[in-house]
């Protein structure tokens, strides 16, 4: 025989159990649909001779098996086979009327259970780790009495046959996927009243309890194509790389709840965000704070997250000229560079390879005496009659001009030429654009760079003087001289607008002086153009 254990003991283990287990784990599912489950049982009897039910001191003992298989979230079913011993000794004088005074019987009981659990995804998690559950259990009941009377003497030896029903609760503490342990109570109903041996006509009294206590091995194997450890059914991350920590749910761990998992997160210790791999940015500028020389004022990636207010590349802290314009280039300090060292930055200056007042915008200036040269050039220029060629004498004072323009190399020349009105006006004008650039070109051959001298001709469209005097023509037949300087519009421009465009027509010839009335015929002199 077992030896016994005290029933609240029992229970007493279970409760154990229970606080020292998990808080989570995994039942019989879908993943693992077979389980085994064995058991220790304990039968206490209910009938005519009387009741043992619940009394720790009326136990018997015996070993029990069940196979199932899931079919459902909320329902298991399976095959149950378990034996025990089942004895009683009715307490009431020898003088009785009954004829049976005690029994001890052996029990074997084959049934199907049906099990609905309460872990069902409805009332509690599939997986949880406390799941009560019912069992209602058809089945087949054996048993094998020895009768005795009431002076100890064994009156009958016989087996009993009958169709059983069980009605049950319990609860299973799932230890882990594979194991957990259970505890079950529940209520046999033999269709039967043979079991002590008193029989009541129309009436089946002959009851008993089944204590059960046991270990749950569910079998299977879940299917898990991560390889997480955690089934597909329940897996909301799959797909995870391999060898990847995750927790419950198959999703890897992200131990600072930033939502960027360990395994990616470069700084796992500290929330951060997801597009600088889990690091923090407490300023938002985009520049991990490991990495930020300035982590609490916005910046830029370029300047390791220091603020630049006129993005002239120098950060605010170290910037002497804050306010710098933007594409502007600066020097260490974040001033304007002012390569010739003439006070006027280089962005501003229109001679920044040498060094000038800041009022002719950081340009040499001009002597005196060569801006009188410029002005007083017009008087000393002469042409051939009716001709674009340069009389001779026009020579020094262009050599003087190509001197001045060499040793102002930032300057350019303007050179405009003008006619009197007598003549057909697009002649004079043709012939005005082709003495200037005839001026042009000798100041060329001197060395004069070609992008520093420009030309126009406008004719007799801007007399200085009046056209009805020998004086005033001569006057309005000039060419002028006029500097300026890089990014200054053109003087001659400025002064007379755009100069007009010259007709493609054959130029003619000059007009001939009108001949007086009454006078006699002579040939007119040529004009001086």
């Amino acid at each position: 025989m077992l030896p016994r254990i005290p029933f609240p003991k029992v229970l007493a283990l279970g409760i154990a159990a229970c606080t020292l287990a998990p808080q989570l784990s995994q039942a019989q599912t879908s993943d693992r649909k077979t389980n085994i489950s064995v058991y220790y049982n304990w039968l206490q009897y209910h009938g005519d001779l009387g009741s043992e039910w619940f009394k720790q001191d009326k136990v018997e003992y015996g070993l029990g098996l069940t196979v199932s298989r899931y079919i459902a979230p909320g329902l298991d079913i399976g095959l149950d086979l378990s034996y025990g011993d089942m004895k009683f000794s009715a307490d009431y004088p020898k003088n009785t009327q009954y004829r049976v005074r005690r029994f001890d019987a052996n029990v074997v009981n084959v049934g199907i259970p049906i099990k609905l659990k309460l872990n069902n995804g409805w009332a509690l998690k599939e997986d949880a780790f406390i799941a009560p559950y019912l069992v209602v259990q058809p089945g087949v009941f054996f048993a094998s009495p020895d009768l005795y009377d009431i002076n100890d003497r064994l009156i009958s030896n016989s087996d009993v046959y009958a169709f059983d029903i069980q009605a049950a609760a319990g609860i299973k503490f799932n230890f882990s996927p594979a194991v957990g342990l259970f505890i079950q109570t529940g209520q046999h109903y033999p269709l039967t009243d043979q079991v002590d041996g008193i029989t009541n006509v129309g009436d089946l009294n002959d009851r008993y309890l089944q204590h059960k206590l046991g270990l749950s091995f569910n079998l299977g194997k879940m299917a898990d194509e991560d390889g997480d450890g955690v089934s597909d059914k329940k897996d909301k991350c799959p797909g995870t790389p391999a060898g990847v920590a995750v927790d419950l749910t198959g999703c890897p761990l992200d131990g600072d709840k930033d939502g960027v998992p360990d395994y990616q997160d470069k700084c796992p210790t500290e929330a951060g965000v997801a597009a600088l791999e889990g690091c923090p940015d407490r300023d938002g500028d985009g520049v991990r704070d490991s990495e930020d020389k300035c982590p609490d004022t916005p910046g830029k990636a370029a300047l390791q997250g220091c603020p630049d207010a006129d993005n002239d590349g120098v950060i605010d802290s170290a910037d002497k000229c804050p306010d710098t314009p933007s594409g502007v280039q600066v020097d260490a300090t974040g001033c304007p560079l002012d390569g010739d060292g003439d006070g006027v930055p280089d962005y501003l200056d229109r001679c920044p390879a040498r060094p000038g007042p800041a009022s002719n915008k950081g340009c040499p200036e001009m002597k005196v005496e060569e801006k009188k040269r410029l002005e007083e050039a017009t008087k000393f220029i002469q042409f051939e009659f009716n001709k674009a060629a340069l009389k001779p004498s026009s020579y020094p004072t262009l050599d003087a001009l190509s001197k001045i323009m060499q040793d102002y190399p930032d300057y350019f020349l303007s050179i405009s030429a003008h006619a009197d009105s007598k003549g057909e006006d697009n002649y004079n004008l043709r012939l005005s654009d082709d003495r200037a650039a005839s001026a042009r070109a000798y100041m060329l051959s001197k060395g004069v760079p070609a992008d520093r001298i420009v030309s126009k001709g406008y004719g007799e469209a801007k007399p200085i003087a009046s056209n009805t005097t020998d004086a005033g023509r001569a006057l309005n037949r000039r060419v002028e001289f006029d500097v300026y300087l890089p990014g200054d519009p053109n003087p001659a421009v400025e002064k007379y607008g755009q100069a007009p465009e010259i007709m493609e027509a054959p130029a003619v010839a000059p007009k001939a002086a009108p001949v007086k009335k009454k006078a006699p015929v002579r040939r007119p002199a040529p004009r001086r153009k």
